[in-house]
């Protein structure tokens, strides 16, 4: 079964695709070897249970049976082995609206900070921001939601919630508003002595020419 969460994106092998969904169809482990977002290189079993498509990548929702717990992977990232493991016996989902559960799992999961908002902003509105991957959002009512993303940086989280151009509270992580407050002092500090060096440069290019009379003319004459 494929889940959409929206619009177009990347494209993945079809044979590939084809074999995690008949293991999915069939429950038979797949083994693979993955490669993380960091880089870094191992040799997965997963119970298969639903290919995501997220607008961007295809993801796979499995049971890691080595980690013991849920996971999402990045289907560009592994590459199967054969043959496929043992069957096993469906496990209840994690969530009944997957698409959400995807959408969480890959927009903050992966992250060192996972940042929390209230946007002060219809939640359809906030939507047209961002795809479906990159954040999370809740309505609170008619005029305000809460937006939950993630990052590895402050400042990248700081910035990009920032240039959605919608007023926004941060409620976690709480080190985040202190980035925020720093930012905003330096930019109000570049926009100050920016506006200060236009005003000067204007001020002296009017001394310059500012007799009003032709170049060359002898003020005595």
């Amino acid at each position: 079964m494929t889940v959409p969460m929206g619009r177009a994106g990347s494209t993945v092998d079809p044979a590939s695709l084809a074999a995690i969904a008949a293991a999915c169809r069939d429950h038979e482990t797949l083994r693979f070897d993955y490669r993380t977002h960091e880089g870094q290189e191992s040799v997965r079993a997963a119970e298969p249970y639903r290919l995501i498509h997220s607008g961007r990548h295809w993801y796979l929702l499995g049971w890691d049976t080595g980690r013991d717990d849920w996971r999402t992977y990045r289907v560009d990232r592994l590459s199967l082995r054969t043959p496929n493991g043992a069957r096993f016996v469906p496990r209840d989902l994690p969530d009944s609206d997957l698409a959400a559960y995807m959408s969480r799992s890959i927009s903050s999961a992966p992250y060192r900070y996972q940042g929390r908002f209230t946007m002060h902003a219809p939640a359809e509105v906030v939507a047209e921001h961002m795809p479906a991957t990159t954040g999370t959002i809740e309505p609170i009512d008619e005029r305000t939601c809460v937006l939950s993303s993630g990052a590895n940086d402050l400042d990248e989280l700081a910035v990009w919630v920032a240039l959605m151009d919608v007023d926004f509270e941060v409620h976690e992580p709480p080190e985040l508003v202190d980035r925020i407050r720093a930012l905003s002092a330096r930019l109000a500090t570049a926009a100050a002595v920016s506006s200060a060096s236009s005003v000067s440069r204007l001020a002296g290019s009017s001394r310059a020419g500012g007799s009003g009379r032709p170049r060359g003319t002898d003020p005595g004459k």
